[in-house]
């Protein structure tokens, strides 16, 4: 099978002809349909997470069908569509396994960092942490087309979901990079009724025609104040001077969520703008619930995915492409 390998963090993918793997026990094997290329993606390939598998095959955004089970997999046939996603593997016995919080769990399996991913023609799973998607073809695309829609809600979705939640009853609520995440969260802002703001990089006056288009009622530079007080703020840049800056932009009360897996380092800053009862908090990976919870509610919103596909072949472009800025919405790749 074609796919794009990861040998050494900083370096290019390099294209690769791999076998076909084989399903073991509980294990599925996936004929990959489209693969959505995530930041986490980036920062796994530069370098600033660490101890990956090596050599990997990177992705965890996957789109595809069953292409054969592995013993012991019941419920699920060849041919069924459905979604991998970043949370490939838990312990199911540390404390927080057994708490029902296993994004927290102490011996996690990750798709496209520890278990290899997306960026290829086939890829295994875990049965029990793949979604069924259904039938391709609803919400007016068809075949290819609905793959690759879907591929950003296997995690910039499912993420900014948590992310979401964990910003609490918001009505009124900041985006700071408004990336492929944040185009889908504001979907799912403006239709639970919330006033949304978005915060681009200076200049990005793309992103910010981007953010009007969806719903969002202003949109401006990350270090510009917005026109009123925020409830809460989601941080989905991975700048942690963003920090200081939203929790000046929150009222009393209100909570900063840093959404991602990785952030530059936060600066100091006075204790006045923590003070009032002020909340920052993180959001770490997902659990199976988030993950049915979302895929339940995106299509009653609907959310609406905007992508550039790229082949398989192409995947350093696309992570160039994330990492210079010059996305709107996000990168998938077709093998």
């Amino acid at each position: 099978m074609r796919a794009m390998i990861l040998e050494r963090a900083g370096v290019p993918l390099r294209p690769a002809r791999l076998p076909v793997p084989e399903p073991g026990d509980g294990e599925v094997l996936v004929k990959v349909s489209a693969c959505g290329v995530c930041r986490t993606d980036l920062h796994v390939v530069d370098g600033e997470l660490p101890e990956p598998k090596l050599p990997l095959v990177p992705g965890h955004e996957i789109v595809g069908t069953v292409a054969k089970t592995g013993p012991g997999v019941a419920g699920m046939a060849p041919g069924e569509r459905i979604g991998v996603p970043w949370l490939g593997h838990t312990c199911g016995e540390c404390r927080y396994c057994r708490e029902g919080r296993e994004n927290l769990c102490d011996q996690p399996g990750f798709t496209g960092y520890t278990i290899d991913g997306g960026y290829a023609e086939y890829c295994v799973a875990d049965a029990r942490y793949v979604f069924p998607l259904g039938e391709a073809g609803k919400g007016g695309q068809e075949g290819q087309g609905a793959d690759e829609a879907a591929a950003p809600l296997l995690c910039a979705g499912l993420i900014g979901y948590r992310a979401l939640r964990m910003a609490g009853e918001a009505k009124v609520l900041g985006l700071y990079g408004f990336g492929a995440a944040a185009h889908i969260v504001a979907q799912v802002a403006v239709h639970q009724g919330r006033t949304v703001h978005a915060f681009t990089r200076p200049g990005d006056h793309a992103a910010q025609a981007f953010a009007l288009g969806l719903g969002a009622a202003w949109a401006g530079s990350s270090d510009e104040p917005p026109p009123e007080e925020l409830d809460a703020a989601i941080l989905f840049a991975p700048v942690g001077a963003l920090v200081p800056a939203a929790l000046r932009a929150v009222r009393k009360g209100g909570t900063v969520v840093a959404a991602g897996i990785h952030m530059s380092d936060i600066p100091g800053f006075a204790y006045s703008i923590l003070w009032g009862e002020r909340v920052v908090r993180s959001v770490a990976n997902l659990t199976r619930a988030d993950g049915e919870e979302f895929l339940a509610l995106a299509p009653k919103v609907p959310v609406t995915t905007h992508t550039r596909a790229y082949p398989l072949e192409a995947a350093n472009e696309a992570l160039s492409d994330l990492r210079s800025g010059a996305l709107t919405g996000a990168a998938v790749l077709v093998p």
